[in-house]
């Protein structure tokens, strides 16, 4: 009888992801860049304005950043992406190191004629790809806005403190997948994605990103973060435009069981490592987004909106 259920929910599955692609078809264009093809969507601005890219945290794709793009229409292009295996990209062929990642972002944005200078937005661990961006490419990047950005020693930091905690992390890799593969996260999405994925959100999430290959590298994205971590270790920006965005509410690390002592100490180590971005450059400034948590382009957009107008402003 279990192997009937699997196969019936595999059945079920292929049924209903039929025509997914009819139902939410991709919003950008798809662009060579040799080892993959990529998603980009791109909103044009004003004739010579910079160009604002958008890089998304862990398992976020180009649909986390929602209003920001039309917020910032008047003033640059913007660019919301899909990284290689992710949401519309096409799968990834090479591993998924910060220096891959980066490399493959900025082919993109040649093949698509975007040729800068850019203006780099990175949710999240797309915080540190920004960073590495901006290490990789300086001549062509003129600002930077971290929005609750990872810092590079936060992993380290709070090792111990989760680790004294028995913190598993994410679900295995081969749970998320066989959820999907046998229909189990469409049929009960609105308990397995409550908290994770706005309710809205959840049928394009459930046909558009949730497959094997998005968990596969979002996984592997966090293996191999270490290696970006140590490439912007010491970083010295100079006198480039840095915004740092600031959450202003803390997670809820109750939900992912931690005691309330250890969720404060992982909580201060964050907004600490926060106000040590502003180290990387002589022209930051922190911004906190008092009403916001972690997805502060979902709770606050304006505020994210305002940051990135305002390095904007400083180009002109």
């Amino acid at each position: 009888m279990l192997v009937l259920l699997v196969l019936a929910g595999v059945v079920y599955e292929r049924v209903a992801s039929a025509g997914a692609a009819d139902r939410f078809p991709a919003p950008g264009v798809l662009v060579d860049v040799g080892t993959t093809s990529l998603h980009l969507q791109v909103t044009p601005g004003p004739a010579g304005a910079p160009v604002v890219v958008l890089v998304a945290g862990s398992g976020e794709t180009s649909l986390s950043w929602r209003d920001v793009p039309a917020g910032l229409a008047d003033v640059a292009t913007v660019v919301s992406y899909d990284r290689a295996g992710t949401g519309w990209s096409e799968p990834a062929t090479t591993s998924r190191t910060g220096e891959h990642i980066v490399a493959e972002l900025h082919d993109a944005l040649m093949a698509a004629g975007l040729d800068g200078p850019y203006v780099l937005v990175g949710h999240s661990m797309g915080g540190l790809f920004s960073r590495l961006f901006a290490e990789r490419y300086p001549d062509e990047v003129t600002g930077l806005v971290l929005v609750d950005a990872r810092p590079e020693d936060d992993a380290a930091r709070t090792a111990p403190i989760l680790e004294a905690e028995g913190f598993a992390g994410n679900p295995p890799v081969w749970l998320l997948s066989a959820l999907t593969e046998t229909g189990v996260m469409r049929l009960f999405a609105g308990t397995l994605l409550a908290g994770s994925v706005d309710p809205e959100d959840q049928d394009r999430f459930v046909d558009v990103v949730a497959d094997p290959e998005f968990f596969r590298v979002r996984q592997e994205e966090a293996d191999l973060v270490g290696s970006t971590e140590d490439a912007v270790r010491g970083q010295d920006l100079g006198g480039l435009p840095l915004v740092v965005v600031a959450r202003g509410v803390a997670q809820d690390y109750a939900a992912a069981g931690l005691s309330t002592e250890a969720g404060q100490e992982v909580e201060a180590i964050w907004q600490d490592g926060q106000r040590r971005l502003l180290d990387l450059s002589s022209a930051s400034r922190l911004v906190v987004a008092a009403e916001s948590g972690h997805l502060v382009m979902r709770d606050q957009p304006e505020v994210v909106v305002e940051a990135v107008r305002d390095v904007v402003a400083e180009l002109r």
